[in-house]
C-alpha cells in the first residue's frame, strides 16, 4: 500500500513505523473473514482492512471526523487479523499509533471523556481499585447492571505455599486481578510449588501499562512499564543481593502480551530499551512455562481423572497476541482433565480489557455466541487464561467460569 504520510508525523518515530506497517498491506481482505465485528456488522469500515484505509487517510493528512473515530473505537484489538494475514501486517501497532493520532483530532463529548478518565485513572492503581471491589460488592444491588456484572463472586485465595526452592520466578500482581480474583495467582504459587518453584511478587510493580496505552494515554502506559522494569531489575540482574529470578510468569495473558512488547515500546529510551529488551525476552505466559514441566505434571497427577469435561476459551491476547496455541489445554491433559474447545474458538468473547464497558452492545453480542458455543461442548465447566475474559463470561453464565490453572490445582488435588 503506498502511502505519502502528512508532515505532522513524517519522519517521526509513530510514523516511520505506522509507514512500514501499511506498505505492508496488500489489500487481499482475508483479515476480513476472522474480524469480529465485520461479521457482527458487515461493514467494511468496522474490519481491518477498512480501518487500515481510515487510519492511511488520518496519518496522510485527510478530514478526521467523529465517525472515524467510531470505527476505530469499535475495534476489538483482539488481533485475530494479524493471525490470519498472510503479509504480517502489524495491525495492533498501527491501530494505536492512529487511534492516538484521531484522539488528539477529534474532541470527545464530556461523559465520555469522563468515562475514559475514569477507567486510566482507577483500573491501574491496585490500591485503589481493590477496595473499590470489595465496596462494591457490599453495595451490589444498588449499582448499575454493567457494574454489576462486573463484580462477580469472590473466590478465596487460599494459603500462598511458604517453602522456597533453588528455582524462582516472579509473578506480575497486576491490577485489577488481585481485586477480583485473587485466587488466580495463589493456585501458579501452590502449582509451581508442588513441582519445585518458588512463585513469588515484586510488591512494586503493577499494571503491566496496557490499560492507558491501549485508552491513548500512550505516555502514561509507558511509565507503567518503567515502574515495572524498576520493580522487577533487581530480580533478574542480581542488584541490591535481591533474589534472582529465572522467569517473569504472566497468569493474565493480556498482560503477557503487553509485557512481552516493553522491548519494543521502549525502544526509543535511551535509559530503559536495553532493561526492557532483558524483560521482555524473561517474560512466559504461564501456560509455557508448565507446557515445559508436562512429564513432572503427569507424574504428579498420576492416574486419577478429573471426573468431568471442561470447555476452554483461548484469550485472544494469548493466541493471537503472544502466538500461543494449544499449551494449557496440553498441561491440562496431561492432569488428567477432559478439554474442548468450542466452535470458532479464534474468536474473541467480546472483553478485550475496557471494551465491554466502552462498547457493551457489541461486547455483549460477542459473548452470546462465546457462550453459546462453549454450552454446545457440554461442558459443566469453562476456563480461560485472561482475568478480562473470565468475568465477562460469568456475568452471563451460572456455569463456573475459571482461570485453567485453577482447573489444575484441582485435578493434581493440591487444595
Amino acid at each position: 500500500m503506498q502511502t505519502k504520510l502528512a508532515d505532522f508525523i513524517k519522519h517521526t518515530r509513530d510514523g516511520d513505523e505506522a509507514e512500514a506497517i501499511l506498505r505492508a498491506c496488500v489489500h487481499c481482505g482475508f483479515c476480513t473473514a476472522t474480524c469480529p465485528t465485520y461479521q457482527l456488522l458487515g461493514d467494511e469500515l468496522d474490519g481491518p482492512r477498512g480501518r487500515i484505509y481510515l487510519i492511511k487517510q488520518v496519518l496522510e493528512g485527510a478530514p478526521v471526523t467523529a465517525k472515524t473515530q467510531t470505527h476505530l473505537d469499535r475495534c476489538l484489538t483482539c488481533r485475530s487479523c494479524e493471525s490470519t494475514c498472510p503479509s504480517g501486517v502489524r495491525y495492533g501497532r498501527l491501530a494505536d499509533i492512529g487511534r492516538k493520532v484521531v484522539e488528539q483530532k477529534v474532541p470527545r463529548p464530556l461523559p465520555e471523556r469522563i468515562k475514559r478518565a475514569v477507567l486510566k485513572e482507577a483500573l491501574p492503581r491496585r490500591w485503589l481499585f481493590t477496595p473499590a471491589v470489595k465496596l462494591g460488592r457490599l453495595a451490589k444491588p444498588l449499582l448499575s447492571k454493567q457494574l454489576q456484572d462486573k463484580l462477580v463472586a469472590a473466590r478465596p485465595a487460599g494459603a500462598w505455599p511458604q517453602r522456597v526452592h533453588a528455582r524462582r520466578m516472579l509473578v506480575l500482581q497486576g491490577c485489577v486481578q488481585p481485586g477480583l480474583a485473587p485466587s488466580i495467582n495463589a493456585s501458579a504459587a501452590r502449582v509451581l510449588d508442588a513441582l519445585g518453584i518458588t512463585l513469588y511478587a515484586a510488591p512494586e510493580a503493577g499494571c503491566c501499562g496496557a490499560l492507558r496505552y491501549h485508552l491513548n494515554d500512550h505516555d502514561g502506559g509507558l511509565d507503567d512499564m518503567r515502574r515495572n522494569i524498576d520493580a522487577w531489575w533487581p530480580h533478574v540482574s542480581g542488584e541490591h543481593g535481591a533474589p534472582h529470578a529465572e522467569a517473569i510468569v504472566m497468569t493474565a495473558s493480556g498482560c503477557g502480551a503487553s509485557v512481552k512488547e516493553y522491548g519494543h515500546l521502549l525502544a526509543h529510551d535511551p535509559v530503559y530499551a536495553a532493561k526492557a529488551q532483558r524483560i521482555a525476552a524473561m517474560t512466559q505466559d504461564l501456560s509455557e512455562v508448565l507446557a515445559g514441566l508436562e512429564p513432572q505434571v503427569r507424574a504428579l497427577a498420576g492416574k486419577a481423572a478429573y471426573g468431568e469435561r471442561v470447555a476452554y476459551h483461548p484469550p485472544c491476547t494469548l493466541q493471537h497476541g503472544q502466538q500461543i496455541r494449544g499449551k494449557a489445554e496440553q498441561v491440562l491433559r496431561a492432569a488428567g482433565v477432559d478439554v474442548a474447545l468450542c466452535a470458532d474458538s479464534h474468536l474473541c468473547c467480546g472483553s478485550a480489557g475496557t471494551y465491554s464497558m466502552l462498547q457493551p452492545e457489541l461486547a455483549n453480542q460477542l459473548r452470546e455466541r462465546k457462550l453459546a458455543a462453549l454450552d454446545d461442548t457440554g461442558a459443566a465447566t469453562y476456563a480461560s487464561a485472561n482475568i478480562g475474559c473470565l468475568t465477562h463470561l460469568q456475568a452471563a453464565t451460572d456455569k463456573p467460569v475459571l482461570h485453567w490453572i485453577e482447573i489444575l490445582e484441582q485435578a493434581l488435588k493440591l487444595s
